[in-house]
């Protein structure tokens, strides 16, 4: 789990991780820019939420050029060494900065996360049709899960439309924004609440090992953390605890 000045998800990131089976542990950037090596002990690599250095430049922007110059290499060595990176939220604003998502057009950054349709901050609950087989982190998951989301940078936007074809192509969008029966947004809102091109709410590269995501699965991995349950019933357990799942489940493999 690496955080920075302004992440504040990342013990609530922690604990989905140990409900579901992993043994997690929160550092700090400047831990692994001392000894780099120290990220190889490591199977999946988590960016949690938040507000790194408070979004001055751009969400994600400056953590995300911090990781490039200080450490890009040893980086790039954990994603090719075939392990997992989850990024949620603030996390995901970075993986797509970095250039590390969605992983096509030769490096160059072909996708970016800007501000919201809206104009304004949005925090609400949102439901997602759950898509892309390919990705790992959502291996076993169908139909519809509900997770909230906090940003206001979320709407994905690709640099060409062909871009966006070729990500529907390659089964690399894991999450789309949609109606609690699964139909999709199209681009309405609420139910889209960022404006995202094709109700993108999580993409993942074409290995299906990195996933990032806007929604937050960490803040519905309890059943007790549903808005509507004392109404609804309480549920054995959170939707987003799947997420997590999913992962331990591939990282145990490695």
């Amino acid at each position: 789990m690496l955080r920075t000045a302004g992440t504040n998800c990342d013990w609530e990131t922690a604990a989905a991780w140990e409900k579901a089976g992993a043994i997690a542990e929160r550092i700090h950037v400047n831990r692994i820019a001392e000894r780099p090596g120290l990220l190889h002990e490591f199977q999946i690599l988590t960016i949690p939420g938040g507000f790194s250095y408070g979004d001055d430049v751009a969400a994600g922007a400056v953590f995300a050029n911090e990781l490039e110059q200080r450490f890009g290499e040893e980086l790039y060595r954990f994603r090719d060494a075939g392990k997992l990176v989850l990024g949620i939220c603030n996390g995901f604003q970075v993986l797509v900065r970095t250039g590390l998502l969605p992983g096509i057009g030769n490096g160059e950054r072909v996708a970016t996360l800007d501000g919201n349709d809206s104009g304004k901050f949005e925090d609400r609950w949102t439901y997602l049709m759950v898509d892309g087989a390919r990705c790992a982190f959502t291996q076993g998951m169908e139909g519809t899960v509900y997770f909230p989301v906090a940003h206001g940078e979320g709407r994905f936007v690709t640099s060409t439309p062909e871009i966006l074809e070729a990500l529907q192509e390659g089964d690399q969008i894991a999450f789309r924004y949609a109606d609690k029966n699964g139909k999709p947004a199209n681009g309405r809102y609420p139910l889209n609440p960022n404006g995202s091109q094709g109700d993108v709410a999580g993409i993942c590269d074409p290995t299906g090992r990195i996933l990032g995501m806007m929604p937050h699965p960490e803040r519905h991995y309890l059943a007790l953390q549903h808005p509507s349950w004392t109404r609804e019933g309480l549920k054995e357990e959170g939707d987003g605890l799947a997420v997590f799942r999913s992962g331990v489940r591939y990282a145990s493999q490695l």
